[in-house]
């Protein structure tokens, strides 16, 4: 049982990143029927905001300690952050710790206006183009980028950590009410898992229950109907475009605890989220969060000793095993529309 129950969490929390992504993604194929393969870069700027943050709060500056000597005697040189200089030890300290949480709020404009940039200056001009170049396109895109954040930060992973109180681990066993089950998980990975609950719901319930989103959604449905209705439906999508960015660097921002942040880290999750988008449907919102999730935990699963002692290397195709049988057996993917890659 705490086997099972570790792997079930194990795949929630990779699915988590999957279908966040892939969700990112889907709404951008939705709206604006882009195959977007700059996507996973998004991801990655939303990690390297919250790098940025946390080096931006701990710039410091040096005073001489003449009650401290170094090894060689002289006065020491004592490093104070200025976050601390202008809030106080306590606060400042505080701040610095909680350096990843506050970079969702820094991240979200910088998305949002990164979003808007990329499909007001680049994607735009692919609308009516095949998706063979939109592909192209995009996947250009993304080593610039990548490339940009390698230059500022460096090829090396920056450790970023997650406040002091949330480094820790929970016996879920005991949480649960399997106290005889002693299942010991990181903090952070559940806090990952809840995050991204409450990030899926937002954007369910933003494109259900308010006028914006059910505009949206009627245009994914009939674009041209809702243009003649008077609608500006393009301004409308690029908003979209935007919100999706943020979905994606959102992703990234609460990510970077759990794997330090590298310039191609992007493009480690973008294939495995597009087999996500694949395996879910082309266009379905519900379909590329339930098979992030699927996913993910099988995935987890194959990691096991049990069976990668039966197929060697098994936990490393079982998710491109998946979508082959899904997509030979239902092309359109497990809730994609009718007509959608059956062509």
């Amino acid at each position: 049982m705490d086997a099972i129950l570790l792997q079930i969490l194990n795949g929630l929390d990779k699915g988590s990143a999957y279908a966040l992504i892939a969700l990112g993604l889907t709404l951008i194929f939705g709206t604006l029927g882009v195959v977007n393969f700059a996507h996973g870069a998004i991801f990655m700027i939303g990690a390297f905001c919250a790098v940025g943050l946390s080096q931006i709060l701990n710039i410091s500056f040096e005073t001489i300690d003449p009650t401290k000597l170094d090894f060689l005697g002289n006065p020491a040189k004592i490093k104070t952050a200025y976050v601390e200089s202008w809030f106080g030890t306590e606060i400042g300290a505080a701040i610095i710790d909680w350096a990843v949480p506050l970079a969702i709020l820094f991240s979200i404009p910088i998305m949002l206006f990164a979003g808007w940039a990329m499909e007001r200056g680049l994607i735009k001009h692919f609308y009516k183009r095949p998706h063979a170049d939109q592909i192209l396109v995009t996947f250009g895109l993304a080593i610039v980028l990548q490339e940009i954040v390698k230059a500022f930060f460096g090829a090396n992973p920056i450790p970023t950590p997650a406040p002091a109180m949330f480094q820790g681990s929970i016996d879920f066993g005991m949480l649960v009410g399997f106290p005889e089950n002693a299942i010991i998980y990181p903090y952070w990975r559940l806090i990952y898992f809840l995050f991204s609950g409450v990030v899926i719901v937002a954007v369910f319930s933003f494109l259900r229950f308010t006028t914006f989103g059910m505009v949206v959604r009627a245009g994914m449905a009939d674009r041209e109907t809702v243009g003649i209705l008077g609608i500006n439906i393009d301004r409308r999508f690029t908003i979209m475009f935007g919100v999706a960015a943020a979905v994606a660097g959102l992703a990234g921002v609460m990510y970077t605890p759990i794997n330090s942040p590298n310039y191609h880290m992007g493009m480690d999750f973008l294939v495995l989220s597009f087999v996500v988008v694949v395996v879910g449907g082309m266009g379905s919102l519900e379909g590329a969060v339930a098979a992030g999730f699927l996913l993910g935990i099988l995935e987890s699963f194959a990691s096991m000793n049990v069976f990668k002692d039966i197929i060697p290397g098994i936990d490393q195709i079982i998710i491109y095993l998946v979508a082959i049988i899904i997509l030979l057996t239902r092309p359109r993917g497990l809730m994609g529309r009718k007509g959608v890659m059956e062509e």
